[in-house]
């Protein structure tokens, strides 16, 4: 399609409406999105939104700049409520044939580049490096780096994923350019030594929920939700581990039938759902 009109797009609601109602947590959405049909007679759109980590991290640096990290698939988390204060310390990019990453000497969370090794092999030269207690992971340039990214690594401590912006703040860098950035290809933070000190940052991990279901309104324009849906394991704090993946896959829309939506969950088997009223 070389010609794409635009025809209308979703909010998510803020708080997200399912965890304030099932859990009583107000906490923004996550944003996450994966895939949605339309009902046989085109009235409504289901969107199935996949999220695979029921958990969520706010960081603020000692200079109160707030931001979101991403927590890893397969590392350690962050225990839900608690608070991880820590010296922030600049380790570049952390990969085979690079610099040996400095110890820690004070600091406890490691700043990595993201780029040309896998995350699991940054993780590993961190935690060889002795004395860090959390990573937190920097965006690159690039037409697939700048902004929010998520990380599939295995490791023995937390790590976390940042845009490029916030990776310029904990070291106080001015002039990040978000076009500059979209057009570039750097990894390193320009400016930024290795095994400089950056800001001493606090890390708060939050429950926020397994992904679930939105049924919008079918128009041009801004769609109007009209009902979220969630199973209540996905809503509950206790279940946010060891209970398998419990977010929802995808949905398909009954061919015969205007108001039978059947979905695949991960971990929460099949469910079939009826629009009414």
């Amino acid at each position: 399609p070389k010609h794409a009109v635009y025809l209308a797009d979703s909010d998510l609601a803020n708080p997200d409406p399912e965890l304030l109602e099932q859990a009583g947590l107000a906490e923004a959405p996550e944003g996450n999105a994966h895939q949605s049909e339309f009902t046989s007679d085109n009235a409504y759109i289901i969107g199935a939104d996949e999220d695979f980590n029921p958990t969520g991290v706010d960081g603020e640096t000692d200079d109160a700049d707030a931001f979101t990290a991403n927590p890893g698939d397969s590392t350690p988390e962050i225990p839900i409520g608690d608070t991880v204060t820590g010296l922030t310390r600049y380790v570049g990019r952390a990969c085979p044939g690079d610099p040996t990453v400095p110890p820690a000497n004070g600091a406890t969370i490691a700043v990595v580049s993201r780029g040309l090794c896998t995350f699991t092999e940054k993780i590993a030269a961190i935690e060889a490096a002795t004395g860090y207690v959390a990573a937190i992971v920097v965006n690159r340039e690039g037409a697939d780096g700048c902004g929010v990214f998520g990380m599939t690594v295995q490791g023995g401590i937390p790590a976390l994923s940042v845009p490029r912006s916030v990776g310029f703040d904990l070291f106080d860098r001015l002039g990040f350019d978000p076009a500059e950035c979209l057009a570039g290809s750097a990894e390193l933070i320009p400016g930024v030594a290795l095994d400089a000190t950056g800001d001493e940052v606090s890390l708060r991990s939050f429950f926020d929920g397994w992904g679930y279901v939105h049924l919008f309104d079918n128009n041009n324009g801004k769609l109007q939700e009209l009902d979220t849906f969630a199973i209540p394991e996905a809503m509950d704090p206790a279940m946010a581990e060891g209970f398998g993946d419990l977010s929802v896959h995808e949905v398909a829309l009954s061919p015969t039938r205007n108001d039978l939506a059947y979905f695949s969950y991960y971990s929460g088997g099949l469910r079939v759902l009826k629009i009414v009223n």
